[in-house]
């Protein structure tokens, strides 16, 4: 296995502690702020951990052979994964009940609590809340994660599909759509009247299953196997989609 090590800032020291720890054979750098470790023991992974927490590095296992190239796939949670904030909690903000719905979230992403009726529930405080609200969140306060627009062209430059799979709303699924040149979303429809959020949702909701689901008929129209899937999530309802991965990445889980 290849040991590959990232993050914003790697000491050499560290990289030399890692490759001790691992038995790793040799250290080349692969990109700014990323290394691979090669022929490194996967049996090490407990001590490495411990050291990577330690430096705050990112640390991945990878077989030798494998590469993006190897994927039709790309599937990928929004809020906490390819955005930086949770869009219901920041909308919920707006509304002044930030802390009680924030709370609702992190339980139900912790798997603590059923997803669709955390959702229905955190929907239905928002009742009353003005449509600007959302445009709002979306000028001011999303923000893309780090590196994933260069993940994404990355991942279209070797003609992977992208799906935007989510809990969330097609109010922002749309239009990170649109912007970041994805191929397909998935996501819930809020009830808007004159408006006016209603604390209501129109259609189904995206649940884990929900989730598989969506990934499944995707992989079965491009006629790709499940190892030709990339997974990225960061919550409980995204467990089924990871499972449903050819290789699954818990960001910031």
């Amino acid at each position: 296995m290849n040991l590959i090590i990232q993050g914003e800032e790697v000491f050499t020291q560290d990289l030399k502690q890692l490759a001790k720890l691992s038995s790793a054979k040799a250290i080349e750098n692969i990109a700014p702020e990323a290394f691979r470790l090669t022929d490194a023991d996967p049996e090490s992974k407990t001590a490495v951990a411990a050291h990577c927490t330690q430096a705050k590095l990112d640390f991945a296992f990878v077989p030798a052979g494998q590469h993006l190239k190897n994927f039709g796939l790309l599937v990928m949670d929004m809020d906490s994964t390819l955005i930086t904030i949770e869009c219901i909690d920041e909308i919920a903000d707006m509304q002044g009940i930030k802390p009680q719905v924030a709370a609702i979230t992190a339980s139900a992403m912790r798997g603590e609590m059923d997803f669709a009726g955390s959702l229905t529930r955190r929907v239905a405080l928002l009742k009353g809340l003005d449509e600007s609200a959302l445009q709002r969140v979306y000028d001011e306060r999303l923000q893309l994660t780090p590196g994933a627009e260069k993940l994404l062209s990355k991942a279209k430059s070797l003609g992977i599909k992208t799906l935007l799979v989510s809990g969330g709303f097609t109010f922002f699924t749309s239009r990170l759509k649109q912007r970041l040149g994805l191929d397909y979303t998935a996501s819930c429809q809020l009830e808007i009247i004159d408006g006016k959020l209603t604390g209501k949702l129109i259609g189904p909701i995206v649940d884990a299953q929900s989730k598989a689901d969506w990934l499944e008929k995707i992989r079965s129209e491009l006629k790709l196997k499940k190892e030709n899937v990339l997974g990225i999530g960061d919550g409980a309802n995204d467990l089924k989609m990871l499972a449903a991965s050819g290789v699954s990445i818990a960001f910031h889980a």
